[in-house]
């Protein structure tokens, strides 16, 4: 299946002299995930909806200062090749190119429209994220703003007790903090907010008005959605999909199956990587910016992985994710990079980053980091099965008839 018939012609484009308060006021288009950015002609890379709510900028810098270089594809990939992308570089819209200029782009809402019909064999139980990162009802707009950052996540979980209370976004907050001097009653349920949780924002906002500082020392219980969307570990992901466009929200969280608490979160991203897993590896682990693994082959980094584990006795590994990517800094010709390793194994879930110049020196530190967490027992969610082969067959076998 390739995207040939998926792919759109039509995308917003700036040049890089763009002011970037002209480039934010076109994400008013709630569907509108990035734009591209070019030179004259020639194209320069994407800037995302996300990356925008995530950084601080003035208004009057220009858009080609906070370009992000993602992977290009053609018309003919394949629709697993453009999901393994997608994954490694973090970008839920790739451009498409034809002779080096931009034909269109293709986005991760395009990808599952398209195998939405095949992920009725694959559970919420087989793809969400056992790492549940929550906030309560009196947590501070601001340290829920710190906490969506830090975790590089965009929606946000409120749990009173036991109990959901409702959901918020980064959208919601960076909407909140920039606009919401000029808002009364009633909330809002446009701008970056209306791709939040699922529901209408609370009111009550028009006594609020004042400086940002004030604003973050709100609590979220003011401006979390009312309405979550919840769904069970045994639900099809066909149907998760289905939910997520009807409902038009990217995340919903995964409550046990028994006592009905919630125990995970599963996203559109998690679902684009379901479409990335390998039918027939057993040690499943995936490499994303392995070509700036320039001292290191993928052998090499499947036996450190194979070696971090097996220090620490029984422990079987379901899978191994490690992403790799590059910045712009550097020393002595060698750039900084970020690694991040996620490990799930039989004992439970694992997670680190390490940060170092050169692909290799921050893929070790992040192994380091994991050890740590393997030797303290530092698990970020419970233990998985490993899936038998009758299991295999069930989760990968729609792959194969599509």
């Amino acid at each position: 299946m390739n995207i040939s018939e998926i792919l759109s012609t039509k995308f917003t484009e700036f040049d890089v002299g763009t002011p970037l308060s002209k480039v934010a006021g076109a994400f008013e288009n709630q569907e509108l995930d990035a734009v591209i950015v070019t030179d004259g002609e020639e194209y320069r890379g994407v800037v995302s909806r996300r990356q925008l709510a995530s950084s601080s900028n003035q208004p009057s810098a220009k858009v080609g200062s906070q370009v992000q270089h993602v992977p290009t594809v053609d018309r003919t990939e394949d629709v697993r090749e453009v999901a393994r992308l997608m994954i490694g570089s973090d970008a839920k819209t790739l451009p498409v190119l034809d002779e080096g200029r931009v034909y269109g782009v293709v986005t991760g809402d395009d990808v599952l429209e398209a195998v939405r019909p095949f992920l009725d064999a694959v559970t919420v139980g087989d793809a969400y994220s056992a790492e549940l990162i929550s906030a309560t009802p009196e947590t501070t707009i601001g340290k829920a703003l710190h906490i969506l950052r830090e975790a590089g996540i965009a929606h946000l979980p409120v749990v009173d007790g036991d109990d959901l209370a409702g959901m918020v976004s980064l959208y919601d907050v960076i909407e909140f903090t920039t606009r919401g001097g000029s808002k009364s009653q009633g909330g809002s349920s446009s701008g970056f907010g209306g791709r939040g949780g699922g529901g209408q924002n609370r009111g009550g906002f028009g006594a609020r008005e004042g400086d940002v500082d004030r604003m973050l020392d709100l609590p979220i219980r003011n401006l979390m959605s009312d309405t979550v969307v919840a769904v069970e570990r045994s639900e099809p992901l066909d149907e998760v999909v289905e939910t997520m466009f009807e409902q038009e929200i990217s995340s919903l969280v995964v409550t046990d199956n028994d006592t009905d608490e919630p125990v995970g979160i599963i996203t559109k991203t998690d679902v684009i990587e379901a479409l990335t897993w390998e039918r027939d590896d057993r040690n499943a682990v995936q490499v994303f910016g392995l070509d700036l693994l320039e001292e290191m082959t993928y052998d090499d980094v499947s036996t450190l992985i194979e070696k971090m584990a097996s220090k620490y006795g029984e422990m079987s590994v379901i899978k191994a994710s490690i992403e790799l990517q590059e910045h712009k800094e550097q020393t002595r010709g060698v750039p900084l990079v970020l690694a991040r390793i996620r490990l799930v194994t039989d004992r439970g879930y694992f997670t680190a980053d390490g940060e170092g110049y050169g692909a290799s020196h921050a893929l070790r530190l992040a192994a380091n980091a994991v050890e740590r967490q393997l030797l303290k027992g530092k698990t970020y969610g419970k233990s998985k099965k490993h899936p038998d082969a009758d299991e295999q067959k069930r989760l990968y076998g729609w792959w194969l008839g599509g």
